[in-house]
């Protein structure tokens, strides 16, 4: 029996630790507390340090899910966590001001790890600004050579978390796929 790791990353509100919870097979272990600064005109509270959830596979295997805290003043959490993980979801809100900066300050941040492995795209928050599509995340991608699936999701809904999850995987291992 084999265990892994995957990153979830991505800015203040995308849905990080929602979409663990969504599709973690145990109660989800977060570190929110109250934001005290900007954040808390985007929610209440917001992840310090990490969050972590597990899904366990039919094989036994187990995929251990991380999440990163969005504030970038916590962003040296970023790289403790991203070691030893085999790829990353990079969840997207596309209601903050520039979303496409967001999409370029991850992909730097994580640009070793996405090298190594690879990165699944989540786009969250769609309705609330349909004047960056889709498009413009493949667009800003296929500026860098970064070849990743990308979908809108909500960090709510189960299925789109494994979907997206799942995506990663079939990036890594396209054999997955048959």
């Amino acid at each position: 029996m084999s265990t892994v790791k995957i990153i979830f990353a991505g800015p203040v509100g995308a849905g990080k630790t929602t979409a663990i919870g969504a599709i973690s097979d145990i109660t989800p272990f977060t570190t929110e507390e109250f934001a005290t600064d900007e954040v808390r005109d985007i929610k209440s509270k917001t992840t310090v340090a990490m969050d972590y959830g597990m899904m366990k596979l039919d094989s036994g295997e187990r995929i251990h899910l991380y999440g990163t805290p969005g504030q970038e003043r916590f962003n040296f959490m970023w790289e403790i966590l991203a070691d030893g993980a085999i790829g990353l979801v990079l969840l997207l809100r596309n209601s903050n001001e520039d979303p496409l900066a967001d999409l370029k300050t991850y992909l730097d941040n994580f640009a070793d790890l996405i090298r190594k492995t690879g990165v699944a795209i989540g786009v969250t928050h769609i309705e609330e600004n349909r004047k960056i599509s889709l498009d413009d995340y493949v667009k800003v991608l296929n500026e860098r050579n970064i070849i990743a699936p990308v979908f809108e999701i909500d960090g709510r809904n189960k299925n789109d978390i494994i979907l997206l999850t799942q995506s990663l995987l079939f990036t890594l291992d396209p054999g997955l796929a048959h």
